[in-house]
């Protein structure tokens, strides 16, 4: 009799510990405030998928409460045998078929969101996307423009409402590249160039890390995705060309030597020297060799 009162005394706390928990919680996950389509997107089937597995908690949980007390042992019932029962067809019919519904309905949203994220985003198909070559090393980012000539380190700057296709690599190990906010992760890896398309739909600071342990620099491998107005960018971009120190090969390979450095800005990049998609790009001793 003790121990049942003490069961329900403790159930009745745990409504109140959910909400002291809940409290607790900052409730804007940046996976689920999505600032740009791909990330809307990804946020949609987090939230489809939940809800459809909360349904189905919902409905097993009420079910093992109903079993455990309609056919829980009573007075009444001391002693009783069920009889020997060789199995019910459609029972077994329903609860194989349940599994591969809810896996259907889990596959089908995920797949065809998978293989749009591929692709720029539907809402800005016309305009053309910038290129932006990543390249993640021990312990920094680099960011080589083509296009504008210049490169940053641990920050970058795009503009708003337009697609971004970024070029992902690395010098050393292999890395991750995610901007909760704006979109999916995505590894980078040697002797590979991986594409990633994402777009900020509105100006604002977003940040980025690495998210594949790399070491004990890990921490500090954080960046800044700073989305401007398109005038805002190209006035940037103007800002560097005329501003900024040139990107040399001796402070490039500087750069990627394991360490953590600070925010970094040149006029030109190190695309002019090293061939992102050639093998030789990818072998970090090929670096050190040419000091």
């Amino acid at each position: 009799m003790q121990s049942k009162k003490a069961f329900w005394k403790l159930a009745s706390l745990l409504p109140l510990s959910f909400v002291l928990f809940l409290s607790g919680c900052d409730m804007k996950l940046a996976v689920l405030n999505p600032k740009g389509p791909n990330a809307q997107s990804l946020a949609d089937l987090i939230n489809w998928s939940f809800w459809l597995m909360l349904v189905i908690i919902v409905v097993v949980f009420t079910l093992f409460t109903i079993i455990i007390i309609k056919y829980r042992e009573k007075p009444e019932n001391m002693g009783y045998e069920p009889p020997d029962q060789h199995g019910n067809t459609l029972l077994e019919i329903v609860w194989t078929l349940v599994p591969v519904i809810i896996v259907i309905a889990l596959a089908i949203p995920t797949v065809k969101t998978t293989y749009a994220l591929e692709k720029p985003p539907e809402s800005t198909k016309d305009k053309k996307p910038i290129e932006i070559y990543v390249t993640s090393a021990n312990w920094k980012w680099l960011f080589s423009y083509p296009e504008e000539g210049i490169e940053t380190v641990n920050y970058l700057k795009i503009p708003e409402d337009t697609p971004i296709k970024f070029k992902l690599t690395s010098v050393g190990p292999m890395n991750a590249f995610w901007v909760p906010e704006l979109g999916g992760m995505k590894y980078t890896m040697d002797d590979m160039v991986m594409d990633l398309y994402l777009q900020a739909d509105h100006p604002g600071d977003y940040l980025g890390r690495s998210a594949n342990f790399s070491g004990k620099g890990f921490a500090d491998m954080e960046f800044t995705v700073e989305a401007e107005t398109q005038e805002g960018y190209e006035k940037w971009v103007k800002e560097v060309k005329g501003t900024a120190s040139k990107l040399t090969k001796e402070k490039y390979n500087e750069i990627i030597e394991p360490g953590v450095v600070g925010r970094m800005t040149f006029s030109s990049n190190h695309l002019n020297y090293v061939d992102p998609d050639s093998l030789e790009y990818c072998d970090y001793n090929y670096y050190k060799n040419k000091k």
